[in-house]
């Protein structure tokens, strides 16, 4: 059964430290935040090896990157430093192999100690949701529904309050038990 990481309630964070090739670069696109040191390398080299794109790929580059940047290189298979993986939109931060693993560890842990976990679950499948959808109305009536939904529980309070009292929040919402069943399927 294939893992569906656009389901899952987290974030993930593909932090890329060297060279990501084939899947090595295909999973981590279906992953929500990419990084990269400045010695990685990226390709996306399947039709230099006689066969297609995969994970997806086809389908999610494009969206990702613009169809133009997808096809360069989809339909290249070149290697890219991690600059120009920047520049495509690929990942969204690159630094110094020497700093890498402490940039990752700060990221990740800004997200843990800093969002509201069912916010972030919740922006996460909005996200991905409404890729697919063509009708802004669509889109606009969930996407409504979802901040009064949020703006009605534990946290939004609890984030207002510590705002207020200049303090730390405290959390009270999981995603494995508080997220509403309206939101678009991603399947």
């Amino acid at each position: 059964h294939t893992i569906r990481p656009w389901n899952m309630k987290k974030p993930i964070i593909g932090a890329i430290n060297g060279p990501a090739v084939g899947v090595g670069i295909t999973l981590p696109m279906q992953w929500d935040i990419r990084v990269a040191a400045e010695s990685a390398r990226i390709g996306f080299v399947f039709v230099r090896r006689g066969v297609i794109p995969e994970a997806l790929s086809t389908w999610l580059m494009p969206r990702l990157i613009g169809v133009a940047k997808a096809n360069e290189l989809l339909m290249t298979g070149r290697i890219i430093t991690a600059k120009e993986a920047l520049d495509f939109g690929i990942v969204s931060h690159v630094w110094p192999d020497a700093e890498f693993k402490q940039k990752v560890w700060e990221l990740a842990s800004d997200i843990a100690a800093n969002t509201a976990p069912v916010s972030v679950a919740i922006t996460k499948r909005l996200i991905y949701g409404l890729l697919a959808e063509p009708s802004f109305e669509k889109g606009n009536a969930v996407d409504h529904k979802a901040f009064n939904w949020v703006g009605a529980e534990a946290d939004s309070r609890e984030g207002v309050s510590s705002f207020l009292e200049k303090r730390k929040p405290a959390w009270k919402m999981k995603p494995s038990k508080d997220f509403p069943n309206f939101l678009p399927e991603v399947k």
